[in-house]
């Protein structure tokens, strides 16, 4: 529980940080999670190499099922869950875009209902209502004829919450044969290879500054190597849906510093689809057991 906890919460206050590099540095999405994952998953891996899973940091590329679960892990999984995380910020704010990315377990709970050919129940086809009013009521802001956030805002938030429920359901078997390390590490390597062929890391446009690097520090160290560290490492004790309740401290912390820090003017109908988004979680959570 605190693995998650601390991860999500990490991962809200990161997304403002983010918003602070775009709005304030003028720094580009793609360029900086090129930077982010490239540097966090390379780090991560030489930290794997001080503990019980360094003997199986390499064993991952020995077998070609799990060779090409790091790379779907990677490629779809990370970037997947990543840049359009930041897109979403970019287009909109932190606040909007981790409560549209929040929608993930609804996305789970429909891929769980159709693998299984399972019937939603009455609880679940509320939860999915619910879901849909919660982005309704942040899009809109209660105004049916009109969006009141740029249509990229809401198409990246909703494709980060896509991102999420692949981030959160694929590598289950990776993680217990190889532990989070050396899953994170090689998908954050993966999926910023792939990132910096359309975003080179050293093709940098802006001015440096304390507060440039003090901030992308921060989103590499705690809003990425720490916070999927401790969030994958929750998955080898709790399910994805259980994960997902305890999650709710991300939304929470990004709207709060939202906010408090970057001064984003949030509505009472942004804290009714807050609610709508973090009740459908709850709600999903509580009939986990239907979900097995």
């Amino acid at each position: 529980m605190m693995l998650v906890l601390c991860g999500a919460t990490l991962w809200g206050v990161s997304g403002n940080v983010a918003q602070y590099l775009f709005e304030a540095q003028h720094i580009n999405a793609g360029w900086l999670t090129s930077v982010r994952m490239l540097t966090a998953g390379i780090l991560l891996l030489i930290l794997t190499q001080f503990g019980k899973e360094r003997h199986l940091t390499w064993s991952v590329w020995k077998n070609g099922k799990t060779v090409s679960g790091m790379l779907i892990f990677g490629l779809i999984g990370m970037i997947g869950a990543q840049y359009t995380y930041f897109e979403a910020i970019a287009a909109g704010n932190a606040a909007t875009a981790t409560l549209l990315q929040y929608l993930s377990p609804v996305l789970i709970m429909l891929y769980l209902m159709i693998r299984w050919r399972k019937k939603p129940s009455g609880v679940e086809l509320a939860a999915i209502l619910m879901a849909l009013l919660g982005v309704f009521l942040i899009a809109t802001k209660g105004h049916p004829d009109q969006l009141s956030i740029a249509p990229l805002a809401v198409f990246w938030g909703l494709m980060s919450a896509l991102g999420g429920a692949i981030y959160a359901t694929q590598p289950g078997k990776l993680l217990k044969q190889f532990g989070p390390g050396v899953v994170v590490g090689w998908g954050m390597v993966i999926g910023g290879i792939a990132m910096s062929v359309l975003y080179p890391p050293w093709h940098f446009n802006g001015n440096l500054s304390v507060q440039l690097i003090m901030g992308i520090a921060f989103v590499i160290l705690f809003g990425t190597l720490l916070a999927f560290y401790l969030y994958l490492a929750s998955l080898k004790y709790l399910k994805p849906i259980e994960t997902s309740l305890l999650g709710c401290a991300e939304p929470l912390s990004a709207a709060i510093v939202s906010v408090a820090w970057m001064h984003v003017p949030l509505t009472v109908f942004d804290w009714m689809g807050a609610a709508c988004i973090i009740g459908t979680v709850v709600m999903l959570s509580l009939t986990r057991k239907k979900l097995r």
